[in-house]
């Protein structure tokens, strides 16, 4: 037996042209730890969009009923030659009601409730899921319960990864996001101090009604001297940018140097010895990361992803962070949307515009029945 449904899928060919369309995916009987969900919402995250559009050219793009064909420039289209040809499925997160599971007793136990789940095809009426990776929601509705992985468990992976490094305060730019504001909420909870760097008056007064203490905007003349002052306060020397490109954490090391050498009692051409560590988890900017020698020779940027981290982190301490985002979906955890789309309506060129925007407080939900 087999189950046929509608689902989103990307394909790049070599030229540089991008299809996304509706078509038609027929999805087996699980088997062994393998569930299958009716999928019921599904959110759009920047992840989600990196595989989905890229930064490919929406705006001159042709658009026609499910269906978009739009051209990826130089030189993203040929970076991305592992996928020419490949039609791909899309959507890393959502939420719906298992109908099927293979004969494991965890998939057994999960057959018609409501989950959510991380299938990677999450863009779909149907989507077969590991039963590992399913949260039962319980009375939680799917609505509320899509987005309970990649942000929450991201922004709570933050605080882990603090504290295993023996961090006790946190910088984190583009702060005024879905995840930046779960982020602001958990270190409020956990006693952690959180420097939040946003790019306008509005987002900063955003997190500032949310209880955030240290909010500074990059676009004010002052940026570097607010940065130094917070940094100095909270002794944040750590932290995490999902711009990537530009300049960003240039600044915030520049900050953290400053901050560092200002308390130092005599001078040292090579700068400071403290350490200052900052990981970019995004590329907001496709830009390359510009750094400059301006912060001695004691810092370090990593890239960081939630996945290796969780593997690194252990399944007891992801069952753990698991437990709390459920316990929180709605409160800590809870995501707001701007739009809710069908799988065609996602498609629809002033849709993919907007969502494609990534603007603060403008995170759409697909609902693909």
């Amino acid at each position: 037996m087999t189950t046929k449904g509608k689902q989103i899928f990307t394909t790049l060919e070599a030229d540089g042209t991008l299809t996304v369309e509706v078509g038609e995916a027929t999805f087996p009987d699980p088997t062994g730890n393998q569930v299958l969900v009716k999928m019921e919402a599904a959110p759009i995250n920047p992840s989600d969009l990196a595989l989905l559009f890229g930064p490919s050219d929406l705006a001159n793009a042709t658009y026609s009923p499910g269906k978009v064909v739009a051209k990826m420039p130089e030189p993203f289209a040929s970076g991305a030659k592992g996928r020419h040809g490949q039609r791909l499925p899309v959507g890393n997160e959502g939420a719906g009601t298992v109908i099927a599971a293979g004969d494991s007793p965890a998939a057994q136990a999960l057959v018609g409730q409501r989950v959510a789940c991380v299938p990677g095809h999450a863009y779909s009426e149907y989507a077969i899921a590991d039963a590992m990776m399913c949260l039962p929601l319980g009375d939680i509705s799917s609505r509320d319960g899509a987005s309970a992985f990649v942000n929450p468990m991201t922004s709570l992976g933050f605080v882990e990864n603090a504290r295993m490094e023996g961090q006790k305060a946190i910088v984190h730019a583009a702060a005024a996001s879905n995840l930046g504001q779960m982020l602001n909420r958990i270190c409020q909870e956990d006693g952690i101090e959180l420097v939040n760097i946003v790019r306008k008056a509005e987002q900063a007064e955003l997190l500032k009604s949310q209880g955030a203490k240290y909010v500074v905007n990059s676009s004010d003349p002052d940026f570097m001297k607010q940065l130094r002052a917070a940094i100095d306060a909270t002794d944040a020397f750590y932290g995490f940018d999902p711009i990537g490109g530009g300049t960003m954490v240039d600044s915030i090391f520049k900050a953290m140097e400053q901050v560092a050498v200002s308390k130092m009692k005599d001078y040292n051409r090579y700068g400071s010895n403290q350490q200052k560590k900052m990981y970019i988890y995004g590329r907001l900017d496709l830009g390359p990361t510009i750094l400059t020698p301006a912060y001695g020779f004691g810092w370090t940027l990593s890239g960081w992803l939630l996945t290796p981290f969780l593997a690194q982190a252990g399944m007891e301490t992801m069952g753990r962070m698991r437990q709390r985002v459920l316990a929180g979906l709605t409160t800590t955890f809870a995501s707001h949307y701007k739009k809710e789309v069908s799988l065609e309506g996602m498609l629809e060129k002033d849709a993919a515009l907007d969502y494609a925007a990534m603007n603060t407080g403008e995170k759409y939900l697909v609902v693909p029945g």
